[in-house]
């Protein structure tokens, strides 16, 4: 993960540099590109939540997972976040917020519908991770770059492309140039930012295993949902995938296949495999 962040911010220096070299003046964009990623991390549960449909419940409405996330919070001596349900047969859950007091952890009816408690357990225990480890302020800032280099795609599409230096006399086609370099620099953003949150994802099974030191649930948690996905109709998978980042499995259209470039979560079998690894040190089998 930290070659990863670095590689990203080299990235960053990099693209800078070489619009600063062509003379772009691109103040307006990076303003811009800076007003949606201060968006992005002051609101992202509240985005999150409407997105996906999901609704605060309390203690009372859900007994249940409440006590749940109480005692696991207590294990992890962290704050206990906001709980919250989707209404969807998909079954899933995610964790958002930019830190452990916005933080909500939210599921779905379709994984409480589905999932044993000792299961269930182990994927809160995975949400828990990924709030006490802040991945969702982690993956906005590290998503920057593809927002600027977006940005700067539309900008050079839109405003000049054809611009030349030397007064348009045969010189460089700056606005090209800009295309160019923005192009190969969101390819490059984004594909790091995948691989950025194929490695959370792992520490958060790995953390969420030895938290709860049951890996054995957590894997078939993974089993299961990713089993059951195949029963959900297909086109309430397809209205599922743009979140997939935020999801624990995600939730792909039967029959898909995605390489593992451009996933934003490891492999079931890589997933599955770690956790066998935890169970072995833990002396478990």
């Amino acid at each position: 993960m930290v070659v990863t962040m670095f590689l990203l911010g080299l990235l960053y220096v990099v693209f800078v540099g070489v619009l600063i070299a062509l003379g772009v003046q691109a103040l307006t964009v990076l303003v811009l590109a800076g007003g949606l990623l201060l968006v992005q991390y002051f609101f992202s549960d509240r985005i999150a939540l409407f997105a996906m449909h999901g609704r605060e419940v309390s203690p009372q409405e859900a007994p249940e997972l409440h006590g749940l996330i109480d005692r696991l919070c207590a294990l992890a001596d962290m704050p206990k976040p906001r709980v919250a349900i989707a209404d969807s047969d998909v079954p899933n859950a995610f964790a958002t917020g930019r830190n452990q007091k916005r933080a909500v952890v939210c599921v779905t009816t379709g994984i409480l519908r589905r999932l044993e408690p000792h299961e269930l357990e182990g994927v809160i225990a995975h949400e828990l991770s990924h709030v006490a480890h802040r991945d969702v302020a982690v993956m906005t800032i590290a998503s920057f770059l593809g927002i600027v280099a977006g940005l700067m795609t539309r900008f050079a599409l839109y405003s000049g492309l054809g611009g030349r230096r030397n007064g348009g006399q045969g010189g460089v086609p700056v606005g090209a140039i800009i295309l160019l370099v923005s192009v190969i620099v969101y390819a490059i953003s984004f594909l790091l930012t995948r691989a950025l949150s194929r490695y959370r994802e792992l520490a958060a099974d790995r953390a969420g295993a030895l938290l709860t030191q049951r890996p054995s649930s957590l894997a078939s948690a993974l089993t299961k949902v990713s089993g059951e996905m195949a029963r959900i109709p297909t086109r309430d998978l397809r209205e599922a995938e743009p979140f997939n980042a935020f999801y624990f499995a995600p939730a792909l259209a039967k029959g898909a296949t995605l390489a593992n470039l451009f996933s934003t979560h490891p492999s079931l079998e890589r997933r599955l495999e770690q956790l066998a690894d935890i169970s072995r040190q833990l002396g478990r089998g």
